[in-house]
């Protein structure tokens, strides 16, 4: 493969965002409005970024980073991947592997003691992928979509 960088998102990176979100949500995504909006977010948040996979000025995937300040584990964060992935056309090129790589390693540059990450539980590709990677199965990942956890008293 070619020279892969791996890198924060910038406004103009968007619209190649959206069409790779786009691939796994059947066309469903926010709009480039939104996203713009979340993207001026996420730069409030000091250790929270989307980052995009180029390849010969094709941005051929993206994966979000957050890295989590933590009071217990000897006050380390931790790392959380999300919303990976990679083109269609690159799937199957060690392209997801240096993309996690990348993660991995800013994750240990902030001395994490864990990088983590879901994923839906019908994604059996995604499932061997990351367990070739080395990930563990580990615990279990709950979801909850709105209306949230209501206050009895409250709904009465």
């Amino acid at each position: 493969m070619s020279d892969l960088t791996v890198r924060r998102a910038q406004k103009p990176d968007l619209p190649a965002v959206l069409g790779l979100y786009a691939e796994l949500n059947a066309g469903r995504v926010a709009t480039l409005d939104q996203a713009e909006t979340q993207l001026g977010r996420l730069a409030s948040y000091p250790d929270y970024g989307l980052y995009v996979a180029e390849v010969e000025g094709r941005i051929v995937g993206t994966f979000c980073l957050v890295i989590l300040d933590n009071i217990a584990h000897w006050g380390m964060p931790s790392a959380l991947v999300e919303s990976v992935v990679v083109s269609s056309s690159e799937r199957g090129t060690g392209l997801g592997r240096r993309m996690m790589t990348a993660a991995g390693r800013l994750a240990g540059e902030k001395g994490c003691y864990k990088l983590a990450l879901s994923s839906n539980v019908d994604a059996k590709p995604a499932h061997r992928f990351y367990e070739s990677l080395g990930f563990e199965r580990y615990g279990y990942s709950f979801r909850l979509d709105p209306p949230f956890i209501r206050d009895e008293e409250t709904t009465a």
